[in-house]
């Protein structure tokens, strides 16, 4: 089962560096959302990075990967950071410090892009952060993993994938303020830059 952390502390950190520094970035800036006006404070995610349609900041391009490392509330920073804890380092294993971090970003990104191109057709005013979109592109990377190199994957973890993806879907789906958009950008970009990385880049 791969999904399952048998590391301490010290073991995490060495094996996984690239997982650490992510989740060390986002309590970072959680606290500094805190600090600054609090983490649910509109104008404070704005000006830290809100993916946003709003007219002053929608050009600002930078917001796309500022985005990734806000979170919302502490349940929203508790939940995206236990699924890093704990499902990413497998593929962090399997893929090297550099493919990873490339599939991570690049998934978020993905996921923020299609945010961002989806708000700028509404005329509301929206805004969206979170790591949601990166975590889906590790979802969608071990998707590829388990449709099309099924002997890198056991059976057990398999089933909990599927079953990942299954509550994870109704989620998106049901849940209110929930960025539907970036969770599946994610988990679509996550699996399509995996099927490169895999099939066209060698090494790690």
């Amino acid at each position: 089962m791969i999904f399952i952390r048998y590391e301490n502390w010290k073991s995490y950190l060495r094996y996984y560096p690239v997982t650490s520094l992510i989740l060390a970035a986002n309590i970072v800036m959680f606290i500094i959302l805190v600090l600054n006006g609090g983490s649910t404070n509109y104008e404070t995610l704005l000006k830290y990075g809100a993916v946003t349609n709003y007219e002053t900041y929608g050009s600002e391009w930078w917001r796309l990967f500022a985005a990734m490392f806000l979170h919302r509330g502490f349940d929203h920073l508790f939940s995206n950071s236990f699924a890093i804890l704990v499902f990413a380092p497998p593929l962090e294993r399997l893929l090297g410090h550099v493919k990873y971090a490339v599939l991570y970003l690049g998934s978020g990104l993905v996921g923020n892009i299609i945010t961002l191109a989806m708000y700028q057709q509404s005329m509301d005013i929206n805004i969206s952060v979170g790591a949601s979109g990166a975590v889906y592109g590790v979802y969608g990377a071990f998707l590829y993993i388990a449709l099309l190199q099924r002997h890198l994957m056991d059976e057990s973890s398999r089933k909990t994938l599927y079953s990942l993806l299954i509550i994870g879907v109704v989620f998106s789906l049901l849940v209110p303020q929930v960025n539907w958009i970036a969770h599946f950008g994610g988990l679509v970009g996550g699996f399509l830059i995996y099927g490169i990385l895999a099939r066209f880049v060698k090494g790690h």
